[in-house]
């Protein structure tokens, strides 16, 4: 690997959740090694983020500059960034025929529950969002912590996938 930026994508349906949670935290801990970017595969119109997600990103200290929600159709342009890595976290967005990916990039799906569904109060979505957070904190911490050889494009794909085993 390079000095360059590996680009990971996450995707979900509406980008208004679980992928801005990704996005975020992986530019937060990616010590610029990474760069996220994140998607949906039908965003609704003027779809912005969920409030308590960017409420949580807040109070965990995690910028929220510059985070909208947004269609994969954007990354799947040649003039887009080129994707090293793309992964779905949700199960709706993993059922569904991504677009071509310049470059071909790795692919892995990590599964997430909506936090933002259900009749719940205002307090315990929060919450949910906040156990959203940290377990996929948990796991893209051991992301960038890998060695150079793992993300390599050979590695990357199994390695992925193998850690949306360790749920």
């Amino acid at each position: 690997m390079t000095d360059k930026a590996f680009n990971v994508l996450f995707l979900c349906t509406h980008n208004s959740a679980r992928s801005i949670l990704a996005e975020a935290v992986l530019n937060h801990i990616g010590r610029g090694r990474f760069k996220a970017f994140s998607a949906g595969s039908s965003p609704s119109a003027n779809q912005q983020p969920n409030p308590l997600g960017l409420q949580v990103l807040q109070n965990a200290g995690i910028s929220v500059k510059g985070l909208y929600s947004k269609s994969w159709d954007e990354f799947g342009t040649t003039d887009a960034p080129q994707m090293d890595l793309v992964i779905t976290v949700c199960d709706n967005a993993a059922g569904e025929v991504c677009p071509y990916w310049p470059g071909q990039p790795a692919t892995a799906h990590w599964g997430y529950a909506d936090p933002s569904v259900g009749d719940a109060d205002d307090a315990h979505k929060l919450e949910a969002f906040r156990q959203t957070l940290l377990a996929l904190k948990r796991r893209l911490e051991l992301l960038v912590s890998l060695p150079a050889s793992k993300l390599e494009k050979t590695m990357l794909q199994n390695t992925a996938r193998e850690m949306a085993l360790g749920q």
